[in-house]
């Protein structure tokens, strides 16, 4: 551990010692930080949870994106004061622009309209946007839609490395894409967001139709070709993941 935290940063090709902290990017550093909020955060807030909370509380942590569900507005107030204080003891603070107060909920849409301020709020936490939606009979559904951002970029990045393999074989940028939208649909494929995985498809045959046209401008790849040529290599899109009363469902043949 002290190798590690003593390796330093490479920073534009100049190598540099940090005095203090762990290193950015070191594979330290994720491990150190998770042991550091369980004791810091985690163990109080399910201490506070037990001891002042009047109503029901959800803590949710990754790393160090945090989301917690109040059943009551006031134990939210009081646990975001607790919880500034208790982070300034850590030298730790709240990150300004992304910790913030909402309504959100099963019932918050009902009661924002009778103030009349419109929708609620969404928020975003691991890379999906946090919406309160509703199914076709009305009732509240949790919706879980891809941060358009974070796809605008996983697009951005396949189209620069299908500059790179633009004179490679078809299976091989084949290969590779399949590879890349697997990877996707692996972890955005969740229910309510079947939208989303479709349209990264799409977009994944629209700028690899492009790379196969400029490799020659005498052959003009049609539409009709290159669906076949997706439908050959790219996963079609479909929700992998189920409802969570449907994931821990246990079924016994007796």
């Amino acid at each position: 551990m002290r190798k590690w935290l003593k390796a330093g940063v490479l920073e534009d090709g100049e190598w540099s010692v940090s005095a203090a902290g762990t290193p950015q990017g070191a594979v330290i550093s994720p491990l150190l930080a998770n042991v550091y909020l369980h004791y810091v955060f985690d163990l109080w807030a399910h201490s506070w949870r037990r001891r002042e909370a009047v109503g029901g509380v959800i803590i949710v942590r990754y790393a160090d994106d945090i989301v917690v569900g109040f059943e009551h507005q006031a134990d939210a107030r009081r646990f975001w004061d607790a919880m500034r204080q208790r982070f300034e003891k850590f030298a730790l603070e709240l990150h300004g622009e992304k910790t913030r107060l909402l309504e959100f909920g099963r019932f918050a849409a009902e009661r924002r309209q009778h103030r009349d301020l419109g929708r609620p709020e969404t928020f975003t936490f691991l890379g999906f946007t946090f919406i309160c939606g509703r199914s076709r009979r009305g009732a509240f559904v949790l919706q879980r839609k891809t941060r358009r951002d974070r796809m605008r970029t996983t697009l951005r990045e396949v189209k620069e490395q299908l500059r790179r393999r633009m004179h490679e074989a078809i299976p091989e940028q084949g290969r590779w894409l399949k590879a890349v939208v697997t990877g996707f649909f692996n972890y955005h494929a969740v229910p309510t967001n079947a939208r989303a995985i479709s349209a990264f498809r799409h977009h994944v045959i629209v700028l690899w139709l492009n790379t196969l046209r400029r490799r020659s401008q005498k052959a003009r790849l049609t539409w009709a070709r290159m669906d076949q040529i997706a439908a050959a290599w790219l996963p079609l899109p479909r929700i992998l993941h189920p409802w969570p009363t449907e994931r821990f469902a246990v079924r016994h043949p007796r």
